[in-house]
């Protein structure tokens, strides 16, 4: 059973979401919270499989909610996924880097909310390839700090395997790119977001452009100007 915890201050959105969710056999809703400081505190005493948070809250916001449970030895089970109103923005691009597992738009149909859920149970990232380039265009821009230590402790095939996530790539496409299984390709991932103390392929992804391992593609021509 997968449990779920809504985080939203909209009542309307909360029992829309809930409807959904606890019509399915295989999920139920184990909590709900108005604010972001008591989605933190249900958290702690659920223990839910997936949060799903909304960005923008009183108290505490969705990004503040994210990293509080990140940093929570306790909830490292818990997957949050930010839910929010107008699609890939700072907002959720700060969630990301916090540490949330990837997000959804409060309009989805629900023959996606659902299995987006599942996928977010199994611990699999909320990133499609097109999402993942998006974000990279547009937010991830600063240079890279001078100390790669995070990267120090990766196999080359590893490196290799995140640098083509980070480009985008879904298993399948790394796969065949490296010549391998996409199982063994979601092995060397699941290694490097070990090694790197990524909680998921989306923070795993914020962290390669983050310690230099691949350069946004804008800064990347700027760079190469004259």
């Amino acid at each position: 059973m997968i449990r779920v915890l809504l985080v939203d201050d909209q009542p309307l959105i909360r029992s829309g979401f809930r409807a959904l969710l606890d019509a399915e056999d295989d999920i139920t809703v184990v909590a709900e919270a108005a604010d972001g400081r008591e989605g933190v505190a249900l958290a702690r005493q659920h223990l839910p499989d997936v949060a799903l948070v909304d960005v923008q809250m009183p108290i505490l916001d969705g990004i503040e909610v994210t990293r509080r449970i990140a940093a929570d030895p306790a909830l490292a089970a818990v997957h949050v996924v930010i839910l929010t109103n107008y699609g890939l923005d700072e907002y959720v691009f700060n969630a990301l880097r916090a540490g949330a597992a990837g997000f959804l738009v409060k309009d989805i149909l629900p023959e996606d909310f659902l299995p987006a859920v599942r996928v977010a149970a199994r611990g699999d990232a909320l990133l499609a390839p097109s999402i993942t380039r998006k974000l990279i265009d547009r937010y991830v821009t600063q240079p890279p700090p001078s100390n790669n230590a995070a990267l120090a402790h990766l196999t080359t095939r590893e490196r290799e395997a995140v640098a083509l996530a980070a480009h985008g790539m879904s298993n399948d496409e790394i796969a065949g790119r490296m010549g391998i299984s996409p199982v063994t390709a979601k092995t060397h991932l699941n290694r490097a977001m070990t090694k790197m103390h990524a909680r998921d392929r989306a923070q795993l992804v914020v962290l390669a452009y983050e310690s230099g391992l691949v350069i946004p593609r804008g800064r990347l021509n700027s760079e190469a100007s004259p």
